[in-house]
């Protein structure tokens, strides 16, 4: 059992996994960082002066508050994270895209090959 759960971690999709989740916990830190340090600042001059958009809220009453404040910092982290997210997977498409065109190119002779091949199975049905 042990052995099956060596292989079982040690098969790249699960390392892979792995670092996709680290380096997703790391980037979500590197976002939270930008919104509270970069864009809220921004946002808090143009909305008035409060110096922290978490504590941005409505008082309705004693018992009832909305704090917006709060909700938009995950908004903004969030599209934050979607844009890069959009980003990254762009950029990985382009290069698989890339990639594939250069393979079709790179074989021409598997063409002529072919195209041997069906000549010989042409003269042999012949």
């Amino acid at each position: 059992m042990l052995s099956e759960f060596k292989t079982f971690i040690m098969r790249g999709n699960v390392l892979d996994l792995a670092v996709g989740v680290i380096i997703g916990g790391a980037f979500t830190g590197i976002v939270k960082s930008l919104t509270n340090n970069l864009i809220s600042p921004i946002i808090t001059f143009f909305t008035g002066g409060t110096s922290d958009l978490q504590n941005l809220k409505l008082v309705v009453t004693k018992e009832l508050t909305f704090k917006y404040g709060a909700f938009l910092n995950d908004v903004i982290n969030f599209l934050i994270t979607a844009f890069v997210v959009f980003l990254l997977v762009k950029f990985v498409n382009r290069i698989l895209r890339t990639n594939k065109k250069e393979e079709v190119k790179a074989n021409p002779e598997l063409e002529v090959l072919a195209e041997i091949r069906d000549l010989l199975e042409a003269q042999k049905k012949a």
